[in-house]
């Protein structure tokens, strides 16, 4: 079937992948296209998003195996000319990026990398909805009484039966195809992170990348070191 960069009519059935328009979607007629296209990601977007930092483009992200919905926060035009573009891949943390909790520096570093990339002009976030390291918002809350208890952030979710970290990474392969981007500088020290990006897009460097650091998220920082291989800052 044809794409289409225009909202379709009422016999609207999906939205699709498609690099030419703000919305890619098929009509009932086109709908013989191959199941495999069933399972891309789908797009909306861009939206404006106006922050205090400046304005952002905005695209959601569905995606059709794990029914979870991502985002993409984009600053600046031409991202597929080759230049590398600053990157921050974040994994959504509602107690620190809305709530803002000083149990961890995540709600800073998502502050911080906007922060940076209105100042760069250019740049890209991939808004992972993967909570508490991939083990989900309930369990994560269980996790946090156990550290409570006296584990680590690690042995908290080691405890509950999950993997230290059960983050995955290969949806940002086709987020990152869809805007074009060819190469980055990863705001990270999560050395995971960069090998899991590394089969996709050229890294060609890193951006040490700590939030800020105090009594209520120290242990929690010093164990990301000591125990889970994070770099310093």
């Amino acid at each position: 079937g044809d794409w289409s960069s225009d909202v379709c009519s009422s016999d609207l059935t999906g939205f699709f992948s498609c690099p030419q328009g703000r919305f890619c979607c098929t009509t009932t007629a086109a709908m013989s296209i191959s199941a495999v296209a069933a399972e891309l990601p789908v797009f909306a977007g861009p939206a404006r998003l106006p922050t205090r930092w400046g304005e952002f483009r905005l695209y959601a992200v569905s995606e059709p195996h794990s029914g979870k919905e991502h985002a993409m926060l984009v600053m600046g035009e031409a991202l597929d000319q080759g230049e590398p573009v600053l990157l921050r891949v974040h994994s959504e943390c509602l107690t620190g990026d809305a709530f803002h909790s000083r149990r961890c520096d995540c709600g800073d570093q998502l502050e911080r990398a906007m922060a940076m990339l209105a100042e760069a002009g250019r740049g890209v976030i991939l808004y992972l909805r993967q909570e508490g390291r991939g083990i989900g918002l309930l369990e994560k809350v269980k996790a946090y009484i156990l550290q409570e208890s006296g584990l680590d952030t690690l042995d908290a979710n080691l405890a509950l039966g999950h993997q230290g970290d059960a983050r995955q990474y290969a949806i940002c392969q086709p987020m990152l195809d869809f805007l074009g981007v060819k190469a980055v500088r990863v705001l990270t020290n999560n050395p995971d992170k960069l090998d899991a990006l590394s089969p996709w897009v050229n890294v060609v460097g890193r951006v040490p990348f700590w939030g800020e650091q105090m009594a209520d998220n120290a242990a929690y920082l010093a164990t990301k070191q000591a125990r889970m291989g994070h770099l310093p800052g």
